[in-house]
């Protein structure tokens, strides 16, 4: 059968390189074709178009590139049309993706959407297009059951990718000495919201007693280059980027601080102490405030918080992430051992709370079965 795969970002691409692996167990005859990234590519997926071309963040960041998003619409639509697969597989991406739904839908073209929307965070509306657009949607966290039951939405769970990636990884200690991870996101608008915070706050930390060779290292998100985060660590000697090695700089880190994402939910599978730092535009937030209520609907941001529906970890949103702020919880992290122990124990329950590894497979077996139907 042919597939066609499309993920807008980091994560995406992660996930889309496991799926891939798994179609191809599961159906040795498959072609793959996608628009995703580098990982999905090594998984022999053909690419026809890489996500860091259309990577945006936030409402005014949309705003800002609509033009582009046209014209992305417009390229992957005639490239599905020429291209004429068995079903197109939707990972995340509900900007995007949703609009492509929509036209495959009303082109009898099957969708299967993988990592569903966050309707139970914000846009519950969009339940009602899942359910008239998508022909199954496949859900990787468990806090989703109850909630897309609830909903009418036709879902399939088969456990969490992650585990999967996260086990399979030979680490090798990328630096030498104690350090903080800094994983400030793969876009460039979280980058240049995240690294200012981190940076300041890395400085704070330089200057106290016990900390001066305590180095920080950046994990370079995999479609950005050094000149996104150069503005920031230029003239910082304790400060170190690394690329395509982020789960090694997870590992052996002392601590981390992690925008808010499937990075949060990779250090407490890795098992780095963390704080989730996130902020947006003023105008994002306001809009996420008043007019879609986000935080009306959900406790926590991070997943791994939301898979045990409580704080495992701290969250600095917006307003509360500061430097010092992120400076004292680091500080905290390092020093406090039965805080540190109580959240390495909380990691083991949000490790059992997805289920065991081959989830990647379970789910090409089961994307199968739906269209062998």
């Amino acid at each position: 059968m042919r597939y066609y795969l499309i993920a807008g970002e980091a994560s995406g691409d992660l996930h889309g390189s496991n799926l891939v692996k798994g179609l191809r167990a599961e159906d040795p005859a498959a072609e793959i074709r996608c628009r995703g990234g580098d990982l999905m590519q090594a998984a022999g997926a053909e690419l026809a178009y890489h996500y860091r071309e259309g990577a945006v963040m936030g409402l005014s960041d949309v705003l800002g590139s609509a033009g582009k998003l046209l014209r992305n619409l417009r390229d992957c639509k005639r490239d599905i049309t020429a291209w004429r697969p068995d079903v197109v597989i939707l990972i995340d991406y509900p900007g995007f993706n949703m609009r492509i739904a929509k036209w495959c839908h009303a082109r009898g073209i099957r969708v299967f959407w993988y990592i569903a929307p966050k309707t139970w965070a914000s846009r519950e509306g969009r339940n009602r297009r899942l359910k008239k657009w998508v022909d199954r949607l496949f859900i990787v966290f468990p806090f989703e059951i109850q909630y897309f039951t609830e909903k009418g939405v036709p879902f399939v769970y088969a456990g969490n990718p992650l585990l999967d990636a996260v086990d399979a990884h030979a680490f090798v200690r990328p630096a030498e000495g104690r350090y903080i991870a800094v994983l400030a996101g793969s876009r460039k608008g979280e980058i240049a919201r995240t690294m200012p915070v981190c940076m300041a706050a890395a400085d704070r930390l330089a200057a106290l007693p016990g900390w001066e060779d305590v180095r920080f290292v950046v994990a370079g998100a995999p479609a950005r280059s050094e000149a996104d985060y150069a503005p920031w660590i230029a003239g910082r000697k304790n400060v170190e980027l690394l690329f395509g090695r982020t789960y090694d700089v997870l590992r052996f880190a002392d601590a981390a601080v992690i925008n808010s994402g499937t990075a949060s939910l990779e250090a407490a599978l890795i098992g780095t102490p963390q704080v989730v730092g996130w902020s947006t535009s003023p105008f994002s937030a306001w809009v996420a405030r008043k007019v879609l209520h986000v935080l009306d609907h959900i406790k926590f941001i991070s997943l791994g918080n939301l898979c045990l529906d409580r704080g495992a970890f701290r969250e600095l949103i917006q307003e509360d992430f500061t430097p010092e702020g992120v400076a004292d919880e680091l500080r905290r992290l390092v020093e406090d051992a039965p805080y540190r122990e109580r959240m390495l124990a909380d990691y083991a329950a949000i490790r059992e709370s997805l289920g065991g590894s081959g989830a990647s497979r379970r789910v090409a077996r089961r994307m199968i079965e739906e269209l062998s139907r």
